[in-house]
């Protein structure tokens, strides 16, 4: 679709929950699944948007966005969520400009994630952005941004030990297992979902336990085959799911399911299970918490989880956050120099007109004309423009150039 709203700092919005202020089950009413984003594109114009992503974690749902108002983005976001607009906005962050910039580097960076350093939450935004990309949401400041909040990324993982170790939601999960099984060869395990989440919650289980004794079920079944096949483990087609589940003495689920998958009918009378939901929306039936026998834990149960790994990377904060003051300065530098491009641009065009004059042709007899006067006038324009950038002011600098370039040898 095409672009048309002005670019303007003060547009921009970041708009969200997450798990600071709200528990997994609250969070569930506003996750937005890969239909729901589709609808949510199909509908954005209606609410006077164009250039907007959302991101949809196990632990945050956030939509930024260029809007009048940060209810347009809520509102939009919500067409599509159990929860209501005015629920999301009762608990929401809304933050707009250079505030809701350094969000999203935070973000970015893994200094916002339940998990201090958790690096998965950029392949998730590299996978929202690129959703919103392909139906025409990103504008250009939205592509910059997000190329700059990369790449910081990037430097802050290689130049810090912010996300040192082996610690995400999905390693937790697996540590929470180490700790409560002595000889973990004889646990039967089920895993429930083989999206981005649970194949990496699968792997983590093979390299971290040393174990292949893993059942995968999934609702599109040949990406349970395939994973299968790579790491030597079994599959099952979703209509065995209860088969397997009395069968399991560890369950994990990791499944994008907007209904709970395993249900309390599942487990009674079953025996002793350990059930890790890393859903959001929970896909584990919240009775199931109180039944004998079942131990569950949810993924704000597994963010309290402390070791010092964490208490490492919590030493590396201060150094990513200058990282990030360094990129986004950058950024704002870029932003302003093409702020100021209509500026310069008209600038150069009555430079052209004046050096068309007679007066001007005489005065550089000898020499090339077009060449000396285009070589002053880029002279004048690149002068002008670091000003700009120095003082941040425009409407001086009209004037300013025609002196510069009537005075100019």
């Amino acid at each position: 679709m095409e672009i048309n709203r002005p670019v303007n700092i003060s547009n921009f919005f970041i708009a969200g929950i997450n798990y600071k202020k709200t528990d997994a089950g609250t969070r569930g009413q506003f996750a937005v699944n890969n239909e729901q984003y589709e609808a949510i594109f199909h509908i954005a114009p209606s609410f006077e948007l164009d250039s907007f992503f959302i991101i949809s974690t196990c632990n945050r749902t956030e939509i930024y966005g260029f809007a009048d108002r940060p209810e347009q983005l809520i509102n939009l976001l919500c067409t599509q969520t159990s929860g209501t607009a005015q629920a999301f906005k009762s608990l929401a962050y809304i933050k707009n400009g250079e505030k809701a910039l350094d969000h999203l580097f935070n973000v970015g960076a893994g200094l916002d994630s339940q998990i201090l350093g958790d690096y998965e939450i950029i392949g998730q935004i590299k996978q929202a952005v690129k959703l919103a990309r392909e139906r025409g949401f990103i504008n250009c400041f939205l592509d910059r941004l997000v190329n700059c909040v990369l790449q910081t990324s990037k430097t802050i993982k290689n130049d810090t030990a912010l996300s040192g170790g082996t610690v995400s939601v999905s390693f937790a999960a697996v540590q929470y297992i180490k700790s409560h099984f002595q000889n973990i060869t004889d646990k039967k395990i089920l895993l429930v979902g083989t999206g981005k989440i649970g194949r990496n919650t699968c792997k983590n289980l093979v390299d971290y336990l040393g174990t292949t004794n893993i059942t995968l079920v999934n609702r599109s079944e040949e990406k349970a085959v395939q994973l299968a096949a790579e790491l030597n483990l079994k599959h099952a087609p979703i209509n065995d799911l209860e088969a397997c589940i009395a069968d399991a003495d560890i369950i994990l689920t990791a499944t994008s399911a907007t209904e709970p998958t395993i249900l309390s009918a599942h487990l009674k009378d079953k025996g002793e299970k350990l059930i890790i939901d890393l859903s959001v929306p929970n896909n584990v039936e919240s009775s199931v918490k109180g039944m004998a026998g079942i131990t569950l834990i949810n993924v704000d149960e597994l963010g309290k989880l402390k070791d010092e790994t964490l208490q490492k990377r919590e030493a590396e904060a201060p150094k990513a956050k200058m990282i990030i003051a360094e990129q986004m300065a950058e950024f704002m530098d870029w932003h302003q120099m093409r702020k100021n491009a209509p500026a310069l641009k008209a600038i150069k065009t009555k430079l052209n007109q004046i050096s068309a004059e007679q007066q001007f042709a005489v005065k550089t007899a000898g020499v090339c004309p077009l060449v000396k006067i285009e070589v002053k006038i880029q002279r004048v324009i690149n002068s002008i423009a670091a000003k700009m950038r120095a003082h941040n002011r425009q409407g001086c600098h009209y004037i300013e150039a025609i002196n510069e370039f009537m005075n100019a040898g």
